[in-house]
């Protein structure tokens, strides 16, 4: 017996595997998911971020526990979502340096970037699945905590892989430094999860078919208070007592990753950072920080020896140290006496750019696409990294976007944040969003924070996500600022992420009775 589309097909009418208000609803979603990728930094169109989720929530929801359906919304809304924000990875592009050609590097890059999008875009997708076949029939205040609940999971799940930026968290940075202080009691999950709440209520109100305005009223009582508690703690005080006081001085050296190997690219090193640190030196700063790679490989004899030896001022030096048979990225102590002292190895190297994932399985796959290097290690989650003045919390690069990073060294004793990072050959977009996850980390663990970058933007944070100074991209710049050491502990330093677990188990305990009352 002909099927629907074969009879459809015998009248000569065209087949519509999407109907026309489906492919709207579709549309929609994918719009809002792009939005929501585009209003990051540096368009810091943050409000926006409190309602962008709920299309996706109400499209999920009219599914009616179909699963298909379901999951192409959610990844639709996360390829708009991962795709837009993360667009900058495209800058890439060229790679004739390394010795690709034109059409491979646009392969390589493009591929870099579906990836990149995809792994994103899973967590959305699996968030509607899970929507789909578990909340369809449940009370609607029992699908808001648990879709909350849901989304707070699977981004948890994220950070714990090697690849990660996109939580739905850093909308909200620098533009919002007041719900950022939320981050304080349990880590940025903690903001994800009122973003989803904000979102879920707004979705019921249209989903309900009485009584919308209860929704409404939560979501802006939601959002109010959310904030005002968050204003309690943005308006603390930060001590500034002189016996805590560091004077640091940064170098922006602006050389270009396509010359940073090569004999023109490290004799303008040697140059700018020798020149720059003599500077800073004279201006009376305890401590010289670099940007990560400032020299490509670190030994004991860096152009910066004889100025340190003479200025008697410690320099924190980012470049490549040797590991048994490979090399770590790392931040070392250049000590008075011309000795490398301590040091900090990169932990979340980039994944395909600084290391293979799965080398022994896709190692020769990869190389065969691209020219990294797999020699790379990846530093141990419980270094320390001492000073004459206690010890520091350091990141370098990539490890910004990993806030259990920062929090573990906060707990160990970390007194004041250094992060030392490349951004070339990124634009500006790329800047300003790493640039908003160190105000994140420096909000969470209550700390000074000191960034160091090559191309931009350096800079210095308060502990209160307050930028004290911001260089300008694609220029050398020198600058020396105060911080003050602290040892306070927030609710996160202290306790780590104990809120998801905390949620996990309420919404189960909502969740199950109202399962198998449904199902019934």
């Amino acid at each position: 017996m002909p099927n629907l589309a074969q009879r459809h097909l015998a009248q000569g009418r065209s087949v519509q595997f999407f109907p026309r208000q489906q492919r709207r609803t579709y549309g929609f979603v994918f719009a809002s998911g792009l939005l929501m990728g585009i209003i990051p930094a540096p368009v810091n169109a943050w409000g926006l971020a409190w309602v962008l989720v709920a299309p996706l929530w109400v499209a999920v929801q009219q599914t009616q526990g179909r699963l298909p359906p379901a999951l192409l919304l959610g990844l639709l809304w996360g390829i708009g979502y991962h795709g837009a924000a993360v667009a900058w990875i495209t800058g890439l592009h060229p790679m004739t340096w390394m010795g690709l050609s034109w059409g491979t590097s646009v392969v390589v890059t493009g591929i870099c970037w579906l990836l990149i999008t995809l792994y994103g875009a899973a967590i959305a997708t699996l968030w509607s699945g899970l929507m789909a076949w578990a909340m369809p029939k449940l009370p609607s205040a029992s699908r808001i905590l648990v879709g909350t609940t849901l989304w707070c999971l699977l981004e948890w799940l994220w950070t714990q892989s090697p690849l990660w930026w996109t939580g739905l968290s850093y909308t909200q940075s620098p533009a919002n430094p007041v719900i950022l202080h939320l981050g304080r009691l349990s880590g940025p999950l903690v903001i994800t999860a009122a973003l989803m709440a904000v979102n879920g209520c707004l979705a019921e109100s249209w989903l309900a078919t009485r009584h919308r305005w209860r929704y409404r009223n939560l979501a802006l009582l939601l959002f109010i208070g959310l904030h005002l508690y968050g204003y309690s703690l943005y308006r603390l005080p930060l001590e500034s007592l002189n016996a805590n006081a560091l004077k640091i001085g940064v170098i922006q050296g602006n050389i270009p990753t396509r010359l940073k190997f090569f004999p023109e690219g490290i004799q303008q090193a040697a140059q700018n950072y020798k020149s720059g640190y003599q500077q800073l030196a004279d201006q009376g700063v305890d401590a010289v920080l670099t940007p990560e790679g400032a020299f490509p490989f670190l030994r004991e004899q860096t152009p910066l020896v004889d100025a340190v030896q003479d200025k008697q001022v410690i320099a924190w030096l980012g470049g490549f140290m040797p590991d048994g048979q490979r090399i770590t990225q790392s931040l070392v102590t250049l000590s008075p006496d011309g000795s490398l002292g301590s040091r900090y190895n990169k932990i979340k190297l980039v994944p395909l750019g600084e290391y293979i994932p799965w080398e022994p399985l896709l190692g020769k796959l990869i190389r065969r696409l691209s020219p990294v290097s797999s020699n790379m290690t990846l530093g141990r989650p419980d270094q320390s990294f001492t000073t004459p003045w206690g010890r520091a919390i350091v990141g370098i690069c990539y490890d910004s976007a990993f806030p259990q990073l920062f929090q573990s060294q906060a707990a160990r004793g970390g007194e004041f944040i250094l992060t030392a990072s490349n951004n070339d050959p990124y634009n500006t977009r790329m800047m300003a969003q790493h640039q908003a996850h160190d105000l994140m980390r420096a909000i969470e663990t209550d700390r000074w924070l000191v960034r160091a970058t090559n191309t931009g933007y350096s800079g210095v944070l308060n502990p209160h996500g307050k930028s004290l100074w911001q260089s300008q991209p694609q220029t050398f710049a020198l600058h020396a600022e105060t911080i003050y050491r602290r040892q306070t502990q927030t609710t996160y330093v202290k306790f780590g992420n104990w809120f998801l677990p905390s949620l996990v188990v309420l919404s189960i305990l909502v969740w199950l009775p109202s399962f198998n009352r449904a199902r019934k």
